[in-house]
């Protein structure tokens, strides 16, 4: 989602404190809407701090990555850098619940006098700007220049003066009284969500939303058929959500799929995404430059890994109906017993058959019940039976050969279905590499460059460990599956994997001792959040000794059997464990 008026909030009230009385160190512009400023903070530390007026995505966040600058810095970083070039942060505010953020600086000019300016991110949109005011609020300077032309409402030029525009006329939610929100709410004939996020600035739709799940009302409820006790209801939780705002009780939190992609964020808890993998972060900041960081390599990713994920697909498509044709060429089979006991009873019985005749009735002597033999009359009795065996040895030599080819056509859609399962979790490059060179080996994708020549593999297994120190090692595609188990791990570690379900193999590492039920269970969460289960919140796990798993010859990439295990039904919250670089 977009930044609301809620998560500036949050922002602004994490920078206040970890910039206020710090001093500006150095101010660079590396794109044409974007500024990035350093600042020493009260304590001495270093921070980096990107603000973004990016029309398609506005952004503030602390960074620790340092963009390259052009070589001749652009004339607003170059006034900035003038006048506030080592200024003090006084102070940082958010009028109301608005997408807008004032950085109140202090500096000395050219005289030496001590001088305040201000520095506004307006958070808004294809509305986005960087402005840049004297202390009376006119406009020194802006990164975008908003002419009478551009905008009728208000104009963004040196000498103008600064003012936020109401073009909406929406209420402040965390002042307004409980007549005014009534009256703006209930007296709206529009969906409640919809009433509510046009009746207040800084109100999302996903917060209304959130707003409308803990109220336990349908999402589609309009505004103005709520009965009293629930326009009450649904005031007070306003209240109760509007109050922790302004006392600063933030639960920063990104919410991923069960794909593990990010879907999500927001400043305080969202109660209506529980059954979806909720990551609590420390610090806004740090959670909007992660989430953009995620959301930007999985897109990137999806974009690269789009030529695989389609012959991919193609593939399961046609081995999907490969195994449809032969299962039911397989139901054809189930004649062949039939027609081997016609032909029997024939032998015996075919005597008592006319000449012309269409059907022959007989007693069956295995069950001494009444049977009906369907005859071709241009046929002797000892012809038909013949026929009759004749279709029941094919039928027979095709069941054979069916047994064979349906194993391996579900072997090779498991195998497939496994590597879509890889390709939706993948979020590097390197691990694009190796689930490319899996499907070259597999003859699925024709290998670039010079034909034979393997592609070097530098993707590793995810290692993560507990608190209580136990590794546990998570392969990232087919092979590195079969290298994991058959090659890193020893006979008495033990081995994971989610039941009847594509994912990675897991390797708990024994340490020779006694292991506790934290480190099986810790195992078996990253067994189901590593397949494709992991939006099923519970799934089962098999787990075995690893000296138990083998694998058959000539078995697809990653294929193992075993004939003893445990089980166990776990969620798939790993959050908790640690993932070791």
């Amino acid at each position: 989602m977009a930044l609301d008026g809620i998560t500036v909030a949050c922002v602004v009230r994490e920078l206040k404190q970890l910039l206020t009385e710090g001093r500006i160190n150095k101010i660079a512009q590396p794109e044409s809407d974007e500024l990035l400023i350093t600042f020493k903070g009260s304590a001495r530390q270093t921070v980096r701090l990107l603000l973004s007026a990016d029309a398609s995505l506005p952004l503030i966040y602390t960074t620790a990555v340092n963009k390259p600058s052009p070589a001749v810095a652009p004339n607003f970083c170059m006034l900035l850098r003038k006048h506030i070039g080592s200024g003090k942060v006084l102070d940082i505010t958010q009028p109301g619940l608005e997408r807008i953020i004032c950085f109140h600086i202090e500096h000395y000019d050219e005289l030496g006098d001590l001088k305040q300016k201000k520095l506004i991110l307006e958070l808004m949109g294809k509305h986005s700007n960087i402005i840049f005011c004297d202390d009376n609020d006119t406009i020194i300077d802006s990164i975008k220049h908003v002419s009478a032309q551009i905008s009728s409402v208000r104009e963004v030029l040196p000498g103008r003066p600064y003012f936020i525009p109401d073009t909406t006329h929406k209420l402040d939610p965390l002042t307004v009284s409980e007549e005014d929100f009534r009256r703006s709410v209930f007296s709206k004939g529009m969906p409640l969500s919809k009433a509510l996020y046009t009746s207040f600035t800084g109100i999302s739709p996903v917060i209304a939303q959130e707003l409308i799940f803990r109220a336990s009302l349908d999402q589609d409820r309009s505004a103005g058929a709520l009965s009293e006790m629930e326009q009450l209801h649904v005031y007070h939780l306003f209240s109760m959500m509007m109050e922790d705002v302004a006392e600063g009780h933030f639960t920063p939190n990104i919410v991923l799929n069960g794909e593990g992609d990010p879907v999500e964020f927001s400043a305080l808890p969202m109660q209506m995404y529980a059954d979806m993998q909720v990551s609590k972060k420390e610090s806004m900041c740090a959670l909007l430059e992660e989430y953009y960081d995620l959301k930007n390599r999985v897109t990137r990713i999806r974009q690269k890994s789009a030529d695989l994920r389609k012959v991919t697909g193609t593939a399961i498509d046609r081995a999907e109906r490969k195994l449809a044709l032969q299962e039911k060429q397989m139901a054809d089979t189930e004649k062949r017993d039939r027609y081997k006991l016609y032909g029997e009873m024939l032998h015996t019985f075919g005597y008592e058959a006319q000449p012309g005749a269409k059907k022959l009735e007989v007693i069956n002597y295995y069950n001494n019940e009444p049977l009906t033999i369907p005859l071709d009359e241009n046929l002797s009795a000892f012809e038909n039976a013949q026929r009759y065996f004749d279709k029941y040895g094919k039928l027979k030599r095709t069941r054979e050969a069916l047994e064979q080819q349906i194993i391996e056509t579900r072997q090779e859609l498991e195998h497939l279905n496994s590597v879509m399962t890889f390709l939706n979790m993948t979020l590097s490059e390197n691990d694009l590499s190796a689930l490319r060179e899996e499907l070259v080996s597999s003859g699925y994708v024709r290998r670039k460059g010079t034909p034979g020549k393997k592609v070097k593999i530098t993707s590793k297994p995810w290692h993560y460990r507990n608190k209580d120190g136990y590794d546990f090692y998570v392969g990232k595609n087919n092979l590195q599956n079969d290298e994991l188990t058959f090659k890193f791990a020893s006979g008495g570690d033990w081995w994971f994997h989610a039941k009847k379900a594509p994912g990675s193999h897991v390797i708990l590492k024994s340490k020779g001792g006694e292991i506790p039920d934290s480190a099986f269970e810790d195992a078996a969460r990253l067994a189901a959040y590593y397949s494709s289960n992991r939006a099923a919140g519970k799934t089962e796990i098999d787990y075995v000794q690893r000296r138990e798993v083998k694998k058959p010859g000539s078995a697809k990439p990653g294929f193992v059997v075993y004939y003893t295990n445990y089980s166990m039904v776990i969620d798939t919250d790993i959050s908790h464990l640690t993932l070791v670089e």
